[in-house]
């Protein structure tokens, strides 16, 4: 009778740092590669035609914020339309008075968005990940305007 035949030892994981996988390449065609970022930046000049064409300062246009309607507090949000309506008449004094941190929103977003199509035009992956702490800071941040803008000394902060 045969012995049965020893099993192999099993594999030992490669020694050193795992390889990285490399992305996928980006498409080679630039109508492919700016297909998104250029949408993206489509709907945001179509809300902002929109939101300059019909006046948030007019009633019965836009409904009107659920926590101010019920418990009279602004929210960070709150003006953010009126500023919206502001910056595309060109008039940046009155969307810093309607809503600061909805101009300095819209100002990130145009950032992002002058880096996003510049590297999709130049082949470059675009990685946006910030740390959570970055994330902790904006809430803080939202939230401290939110209290300031509700109290007496902070009502400059108010629509």
């Amino acid at each position: 009778m045969d012995a049965p035949s020893p099993t192999p030892p099993p594999a030992l994981p490669p020694a050193g740092p795992p390889a990285r996988q490399q992305p996928p390449a980006l498409p080679a065609s630039p109508v492919r590669r700016l297909a998104a970022p250029l949408a993206t930046l489509a709907a945001a000049v179509a809300a902002f035609a929109y939101v300059g064409a019909v006046d948030p300062n007019e009633p019965g246009h836009y409904p009107v914020c659920p926590l101010l309607a019920t418990a009279g507090i602004l929210c960070p949000g709150c003006g953010g339309l009126r500023s919206a309506h502001a910056v595309a008449h060109g008039d940046l004094v009155g969307a810093l008075g309607a809503n600061a941190m909805a101009v300095l929103g819209y100002a990130v977003f145009a950032v992002l968005m002058v880096v996003w199509i510049t590297r999709a035009v130049q082949r470059k992956r675009v990685r946006f990940a910030p740390p959570p702490v970055l994330w902790w800071v904006v809430g803080g941040l939202l939230a401290v305007f939110s209290v300031v803008r509700n109290l007496p000394f902070g009502s400059a902060l108010a629509p």
